[in-house]
């Protein structure tokens, strides 16, 4: 019958405390020494299993030296600290796999997110199956308070959809037609019909899931150096215990240092804080790929940003209506029907804008050319118009007063995009169009100030002009426009030669050679996006870029942790070591202070749990 740890640290507890009820009632001592030998086997046999099985790989380990020192118990008669040594390493390691289920608690609660079940349209009727039945292109419904189990496009349906196991967004996301979902996201309320674009483990989320598990498998640098100091740390304890006994000819004091100089909490300290870090950033939506990865983002000293969907949102806005000779809603009006056959994002972003200040206009052009390179002639309820750039204008002889030119001028200089609206014979005004900061981007940059960072700069294949204007908005302190993805490479070399440590910060989708080159990648909103869960060594899977300070927070507050569990253990074990040599500290006592110090090294990483959730507006930058 197989006894779990559980069971064997309860059974040994009750025939400890049975032993000394005997002794108390004066019983034959030999009875109560009994129990107490059977206490020792039942708690002592795990330890002695995973010794021997370390042994066959030439490893002495912490195992090693507690069945040494229990051997050696048992062979003075010592069958008190025998049983005493078993019983509490048995506890400690009982109670520090169930603290580190508690780290991993983050990563568990993903795991419920899972779905179960899926409802999928098959030969015009509703069939109920399991997510992995459903294959791509099959369409999917979902209604409130279920969960949605595939990567997908709505076709049908209007609905709130909490993306929190995804992006790490608290506030519902309302979706509609030919709007993305992902699987494990949960409807909040009305419903979707899905098609299918990812299905199974190709999911973003099955691919979180399985990044995750990756990630606590890496070990940090520091975990690699305790590791290896362990190996040579344990035969050396082994070593000075023989010469101990061999100038002392004291068995009992050479056992207690054999136990005593176990290096548990040493060897747990970084571990445990990593994975504990890891399943902090995964339920706040920042995917970390591993303990070195962690260990290093603390350390950056410049971030260099991509400028299009990272500083910005991507997507052109119109910023400002000027009319010069009709009311801005009439010279709206002349551009949205203009554009209204036209695919160009600056003719979406006009007509965007239109419907907003408008509402919805049902009128088209009567006429349309497309000029290229120039913009578009079009006539308009009778009307012939043109509307592009000053080339256009210029072809057609239409003439720009200096009062024109200079608004334009300076439209432009504040790195915005200007189309002109004309007759044929003047011009009517203009509508400035850029690609407007993110709401959070100052917040951002305010951020990694307070938290240290040296330089923060933009890397862009945009012109100087909008380079220009969008550096001064967010005050970085340098900018580098016009680049292709070679150039991004070689300006972060050049960075990282100068400055040190360097971290670039893009969309995951065109700056993968700048990712990947970087001493830290960083991609922004890496939901859906497999270029930035592959290329990036962190990923923040929403579109908040603010998260970017929260993560740089969470990597230094890590490693700060890692550093309080390494200096206590070692600490303690040195105190410990000094103990038993002074002959202050016996095998028993040494053993419960050596496992209480292992707890306390957990319960410290266990507080990474809680880093973020204090509802600060700053970022956080102590634990």
């Amino acid at each position: 019958m197989k006894i779990s740890k559980g069971q064997r640290v309860t059974l040994s507890g009750i025939l400890i405390v049975i032993s000394f009820i005997l002794k108390r009632i004066t019983v034959e001592p030999m009875i109560a020494n009994i129990f107490m030998i059977v206490a020792a086997i039942i708690a002592g046999l795990p330890i002695m299993k995973n010794a021997l099985s370390a042994l066959r790989y030439k490893i002495v380990g912490i195992d090693a030296l507690v069945s040494l020192a229990v051997v050696g118990a048992m062979f003075l008669g010592e069958y008190w600290e025998a049983a005493a040594v078993t019983f509490l390493f048995m506890l400690g390691d009982y109670l520090e796999s169930k603290t580190l289920e508690k780290t991993r608690s983050s990563i568990k609660s993903l795991l419920d997110l899972a779905p179960d079940v899926s409802v999928v349209i098959r030969d015009g009727i509703e069939v109920e199956i399991s997510p992995e039945e459903v294959v791509k292109g099959d369409i999917v419904i979902v209604k409130p308070g279920e969960k949605i189990s595939v990567d997908g496009t709505v076709i049908e349906g209007n609905s709130y959809v909490n993306q929190a196991a995804i992006t790490g967004e608290s506030i519902p996301v309302n979706k509609t037609e030919e709007d993305t979902v992902f699987s494990g996201t949960i409807i909040e309320s009305g419903y979707l019909k899905i098609r299918a674009d990812r299905v199974g483990e190709d999911t973003t989320f099955a691919r979180i899931l399985q990044m995750v598990e990756e990630a606590q498998d890496k070990k940090a640098k520091t975990q690699k150096f305790l590791e290896k100091f362990s190996r040579y740390y344990t035969p050396s304890i082994i070593v000075l215990a023989a010469l101990l006994y061999f100038f002392t000819k004291d068995l009992v004091l050479s056992l207690t240092l054999l136990v005593i100089a176990c290096p548990g909490a040493l060897v747990i300290s970084t571990p445990v804080s990593i994975v504990a870090g890891i399943g902090n950033g995964a339920k706040h939506g920042v995917l970390i790929k591993g303990g070195e990865i962690m260990e290093k983002m603390g350390k950056m000293k410049v971030l260099a940003f991509d400028k299009t969907g990272t500083l910005t949102e991507g997507k052109p806005k119109v910023t400002n209506v000027k009319a010069f000779e009709i009311t801005e809603d009439e010279l709206l009006k002349i551009a949205v029907i203009g554009e209204s056959y036209s695919e160009h994002p600056l003719a979406r972003a006009i007509i965007a804008a239109g419907e907003e200040r408008l509402g919805s206009l049902d009128g088209k052009p009567e006429e349309s050319e497309i000029v290229t390179g120039q913009g578009i002639k079009v006539k308009v309820e009778g009307k012939v118009y043109l509307i592009g750039n000053r080339k256009l204008m210029l072809e057609n002889g239409v003439v720009v007063t200096k009062e024109e030119e200079d608004y334009i001028k300076g439209e432009e200089e504040h790195g915005q995009t200007v189309v002109i609206i004309s007759s044929l014979e003047k011009m009517l005004g203009a509508i400035s169009i850029a690609d407007t900061v993110r709401e959070d981007a100052k917040e951002l940059i305010r951020n990694l100030r307070y938290q240290g960072i040296k330089k923060v700069v933009m890397l862009t294949g945009d012109n100087e002009r909008a380079a220009a204007a969008i550096s001064r908005e967010l005050g970085l302190d340098e900018y580098y426009a016009e680049l292709l993805p070679e150039g991004k490479v070689e300006v972060l070399d050049r960075l990282q030669q100068k400055f040190g440590p360097t971290a670039m910060v893009g969309d995951g989708v065109n700056d993968a050679p700048a990712l990947a080159s970087a001493d830290l990648g960083i991609a922004i909103g890496g939901a859906g996006t497999d270029v930035a869960m592959e290329t990036a060594d962190v990923v923040l899977m929403s579109d908040e870029i603010k998260k970017l300070s929260y993560a740089i927070g969470l990597s230094r507050a890590t490693v700060r942790n890692m550093k309080q569990n390494i200096y206590f253990a070692i600490i303690v074990a040195g105190a410990l070591i000094a103990g038993v040599l002074g002959k202050t500290v016996f095998l028993s006592s040494g053993m419960l202070i050596h496992e209480l110090s292992v707890l306390l090294v957990i319960v410290n990483a266990v507080r990474l749990l809680g880093y973020g959730d204090k509802g600060s507006t700053k970022p956080q930058v102590d634990l």
